[in-house]
């Protein structure tokens, strides 16, 4: 089972093989390839850092704990109607993606991300709604 807060959901969809450190990217890859591959993994909502924030690099500002993260991570689970605790396959959260988001809502929910610039959630908001999953990374 893989524990995700509410807005790396979004952080997956727009995955591209970067990263915070060469170990986050690594993390977040093989994280984002199970999902790709093998959808019907077991994902559990949490509240706080999670899987993927385990690998962010020391030495670097932990955003993970600040207050707008968290404001960020409940409005994204509000919109997919999920809650703390939480297990759902990722084939679900998906299916929720595909209702509930539409691709320019990612420049309000993620109004302050520094990723966001990129274009690539869009993108993966885009991808999951035509029912295309998540775009394969070749980088690991």
């Amino acid at each position: 089972m893989i524990k995700l807060r509410g807005h790396h959901i979004f952080c997956l969809l727009g995955y591209r093989g970067m990263g915070y450190s060469e170990e986050y990217a690594e993390n977040m890859t093989k994280i984002q390839i199970t999902l790709r591959t093998q959808p019907d993994t077991l994902i559990q909502i949490i509240k706080g850092p999670d899987d993927l924030c385990a690998k962010f690099p020391e030495g670097q500002p932990y955003h993970c704990e600040d207050k707008g993260i968290y404001v960020r991570d409940s409005e994204i689970l509000k919109r997919l109607r999920l809650t703390f605790s939480d297990v759902l396959p990722w084939r679900e959260v998906e299916r929720r993606i595909r209702v509930e988001i539409l691709p320019s809502d990612i420049a309000t929910i993620c109004e302050t991300c520094s990723w966001r610039s990129f274009g690539y959630c869009e993108e993966g908001v885009e991808r999951v709604i035509e029912s295309k999953g998540l775009k394969k990374v070749d980088k690991m």
